[in-house]
């Protein structure tokens, strides 16, 4: 049934905060994950796990790799994972890696298949959701070794679940349906979970470091300012997707969006990925891909050799291992100096795999460039004014990309990156679990708004939408879309805009919603290209005496990165509420 909108109330502020014992913050990563905890009385002790000691790693996050059985029954997550999926039977393993790209720029269904190391398929939400049931056990489990071995359950704790901003809203959605899939929360405490935007939440642990919190430059002034009107730029540097936002100071150190995420997928990964094609490259792609299907355990530790190195600040050679198992197949195919013949950059000497400084450059020149573009984009629109940019992320570790942002732009503004780059999301993602209100407002990414039936003007409105209700003392225009908020328009962190709306007919029953999002900032029907139906609900109405003259008041809120709708029949005080879907079924 069709609505009709009479008046849009002011505004108005709901922020619910669930009260917990605690605080975690999952870093859902292309590459590694980890996760940061506190008790929610003492925000300042944020504890984090070190992963992989018993396989000779000591890292602050593990890989993000998941692994089940023939059945696709849950087998092991992270280093587990690794090291047992070569031991196992070809035919006995499902093995996932870097598998949080899949949901990035794409169109995203809660029955979407992704494929394993093998190319079988899996049900996604199955990948992911067992993902993070693993690191909610193993946080529950940390925070119990903390406690005295007290127990607790997951309904004690905030969780707190990073994301990347540029993200389209299905993807986000997705990780929300895969928590609740994990257990995390259910579906009537919700509230317990809550969506954090990456580069928000590093901006968040940024803004309240020391001098001593960023890597030193030989200055004085090595800290965020946090003087009312200062505005920085965030890049979230991660292993699959590079992360742009812009922050300005408020007042009491709240912060507010200026600009729509921005970014790119030319992250720390691509550089990897650019180091693996050199070895492929180097040593022959058929024999390459018969060692790494061999030895996926011996590719991960060159891997993260090379993850160690390409964050060293020394501007000289790298030098990476070459295990045991590539040394005796290299062997076998030839003198292993033939390799190496005619590649220029790259040599051999006593079993290490020598890198020449211009040759490790290479690696990162096509990431490092799309990185200064995107933020030399930023600092040439008129209306921002950029006091900083911070460099934060895994990725944002590397020297050469911090030396190029400095060269860059080091006369324009201060270039700051904190000690724990890699931590600077989870920890971040901790305070704002405690304090989500901290981010003010934030710029909507689209369009939003419900269709109507106004009153018909043919002055403004299409002839072929003109209809005339059952009794014909109401004709009204069909499909016209009534926007909530525009694309780039600024909204207050959980502001609830309220509208009015009448029903078309005197006898109607009940009222349907539909609810759209689109990148046109000025759309004005519902059927335009490029309108997409992300919700629907029907209120029921079902005292009737009153005819057309019955107000149903719908009520908006713009969360802490959600939507979510509710309309009141305010005559019989019925109620539905939908949290507005961006997934294809």
């Amino acid at each position: 049934m069709h609505t009709v909108a009479l008046h849009c109330a002011a505004p108005t502020l709901k922020v619910h905060i669930s009260m917990t014992t605690f605080v975690v913050a999952i870093d859902f990563g292309t590459a590694y994950s980890g996760y940061c905890f506190c008790v929610r009385s003492n925000p300042s002790v944020i504890k984090n796990p070190h992963w992989g000691r018993s396989k000779g790693f000591d890292t602050l996050k593990t890989p993000t790799c998941i692994l089940f059985d023939e059945y696709g029954e849950f087998l092991k997550f992270g280093y587990d994972a690794l090291m047992a999926y070569k031991t196992m039977g070809q035919n006995k393993k499902r093995f996932f890696n870097h598998f949080k790209m899949q949901l990035y720029n794409k169109s995203i269904s809660r029955n979407m298949m992704i494929s394993d190391s093998g190319g079988r398929s899996m049900e996604a939400m199955k990948v992911f959701s067992e993902s993070l049931r693993y690191l909610k056990d193993h946080a529950l489990n940390m925070i119990s070794n903390h406690t005295n071995g007290r127990t607790f359950s997951a309904s004690n704790v905030t969780w707190v679940l990073t994301v990347p901003a540029i993200w389209n809203p299905a993807a986000k959605q997705f990780m929300r349906e895969a928590a609740i899939q994990g257990g995390l929360v259910t579906e009537t405490d919700s509230s317990k979970l809550i969506i954090a935007l990456e580069p928000e939440a590093a901006s968040v642990w940024c803004k309240q470091l020391p001098s001593d919190g960023f890597i030193s430059e030989g200055l004085d002034n090595n800290i965020l300012e946090q003087n009312t009107e200062t505005q920085y730029i965030v890049v979230d540097c991660g292993g699959g997707t590079v992360d742009i936002t812009v922050h300005e100071v408020l007042d009491k150190g709240l912060l507010k969006e200026l600009h729509r995420a921005s970014g790119n997928d030319m992250g720390g990964g691509s550089v990897d990925a650019k180091f693996k094609n050199l070895l492929r490259d180097t040593f022959g792609h058929v024999l390459w891909d018969e060692y790494e299907k061999a030895n996926p355990s011996e590719v991960q530790k060159m891997m993260f050799e090379f993850t160690t190195f390409k964050c060293c600040n020394e501007k000289e050679e790298v030098f990476i291992a070459c295990h045991y198992n590539l040394t005796e197949l290299l062997k076998e195919k030839q003198d292993i100096f033939r390799f190496f013949r005619g590649v220029q950059g790259v040599s051999w000497s006593d079993g290490v795999i020598n890198i020449s400084y211009s040759k490790l450059e290479t690696l990162f020149r096509e990431s490092v460039d799309k990185i200064v573009q995107d933020i030399r984009a930023i600092l040439l629109k008129p209306e921002i004014d950029i006091d900083y940019i911070l460099l934060v992320g895994g990725y944002a570790s590397c020297s050469i990309l911090q030396d190029e942002v400095k060269r860059q732009f080091g006369r324009q503004c201060r270039i700051l990156c904190p000690v724990d780059a890699q931590l600077a999301v989870a920890k971040g993602a901790v305070l704002f679990g405690v304090n989500p209100k901290i981010v003010a407002s934030r710029v909507s990414a689209l369009t939003y708004g419900t269709d109507i039936a106004p009153p018909f003007d043919p002055k403004k409105h299409k002839v072929q939408k003109r209809r005339v209700n059952k009794t014909n003392d109401y004709v009204y225009c069909d499909d016209v879309f009534r926007r909530f908020v525009q694309k780039g328009q600024s909204v207050v962190c959980d502001q609830t805009v309220e509208f009015t709306f009448t029903p078309v007919d005197s006898n109607q029953t009940n009222m349907s919603f539909q609810f759209y999002g689109t990148e046109e900032p000025d759309a004005m029907y519902v059927d335009e290209p490029g309108m997409k139906n992300i919700g629907q609900f029907i209120v029921n109405m079902p005292d009737i005496r009153n005819g057309r003259n019955r107000d149903v008041k719908l009520e908006v809120s713009f969360g802490l990165t959600e939507i979510q709708a509710t309309a009141t029949d305010k005559t019989s005080n019925e109620r539905e509420s939908v949290r507005l879907d961006f997934m294809t079924q």
